[in-house]
């Protein structure tokens, strides 16, 4: 069935393209992108699309403005080669975050960008870990929502977490938290939270028992660290012990790595590969996971007509 599968990508994470394609078994087919004196770009996709099963892989991941026009303009040369599918694999949709009017006079940009994405000509996409739940349905086309909690959950399955508690930052990631945390057989608590700006907050106090505490705080995904290092600070009044932290997505923006790297009873960073690193942008105790493997599982299982659901329907424990 691979023969009808054909792999795109553009500048935004190449390396995830082409490791996703070495499970596959396929080709990544060449892209030629090229920019005018005007500064507009032209895509050109360099391999017959025809009749084929076209999958376009761009995180939206900075520069996103950038990343995210080379998509748009790969799906709609991909719609003009007459590609029977077009799926659009987005393994970090940084949009997601603009979910709600939270101000007057401001766009949902997560609604406009989706809608984007399928006038562009992606008639499916497939993307991991949404900054809330509600953003899958601003979707006018199918959306597959992978999950990478079990990849992360897969990196303590083999550690001493004794006296181990999993920490939600917020009430409204508190579901995600009690899975990973039902996957490994541990207690769960929660931090009460209040955004005061893009990444400014204040946590009042942690819900649950983590005094004296070995714990481990898991979140979608982390920018500039400011979030995270509150709940760090707020943790250490409760005198917890070591502490690890899990993220999908590790973007590591602004004085992230600075903050993260002067953290001397952080254990461990865990993040996946959904966005690239550069060595800026690497903190000193970061471990990575890929999730490439999931996402050719997902899309050979689409283009073979199978369940991707399924991927995370069995009844897993690490514990």
């Amino acid at each position: 069935m691979t023969d009808d599968i054909t792999v795109f990508t553009g500048n935004a994470h190449p390396e995830f393209a082409q490791e996703m394609c070495d499970i596959l078994g396929v080709e990544l087919s060449p892209t030629k992108i090229t920019r005018f004196s005007n500064d507009c770009l032209q895509v050109q996709l360099r391999a017959n699309c025809r009749r084929k099963d076209v999958y376009v892989v761009q995180p939206l991941v900075p520069p996103v403005q950038e990343n995210l026009i080379e998509l748009l303009l790969m799906l709609d040369a991909a719609r003009g080669a007459s590609a029977n599918h077009i799926t659009a694999v987005i393994p970090h949709f940084s949009y997601a975050r603009s979910d709600k009017k939270d101000a007057p006079r401001i766009s949902i940009g997560a609604k406009l960008v989706a809608d984007l994405l399928a006038t562009a000509g992606a008639t499916r996409v497939i993307t991991m870990t949404l900054h809330s739940e509600q953003v899958h349905g601003f979707f006018p086309v199918p959306v597959d929502h992978l999950s990478a909690i079990r990849e992360l959950a897969a990196h303590y399955a083999d550690k001493d977490l004794t006296n181990t508690v999993v920490v939600s930052p917020d009430f409204g990631y508190a579901k995600v938290a009690s899975e990973f945390a039902r996957l490994l057989q541990l207690p769960v608590a929660a931090g009460s939270k209040r955004r005061m700006g893009d990444d400014t907050v204040v946590i009042d106090e942690i819900v649950g028992d983590v005094r004296g505490k070995k714990v481990i705080i898991i979140d979608d995904e982390v920018a500039t660290a400011g979030s995270m290092i509150e709940l760090m600070d707020k943790l250490r009044e409760y005198e917890v012990g070591a502490i690890s932290i899990a993220t999908t997505h590790g973007l590591f923006t602004g004085k992230a790595v600075e903050r993260l790297n002067s953290q001397d009873d952080v254990l461990e960073i865990v993040s996946t590969n959904t966005v690239p690193l550069t060595p800026e942008r690497t903190p000193s105790k970061l471990e990575s996971r890929s999730v490439a493997p999931l996402f050719a599982q997902a899309v050979r299982r689409h283009n073979a007509g199978e369940s991707i659901s399924s991927l995370f329907s069995d009844d897993v424990t690490y514990g």
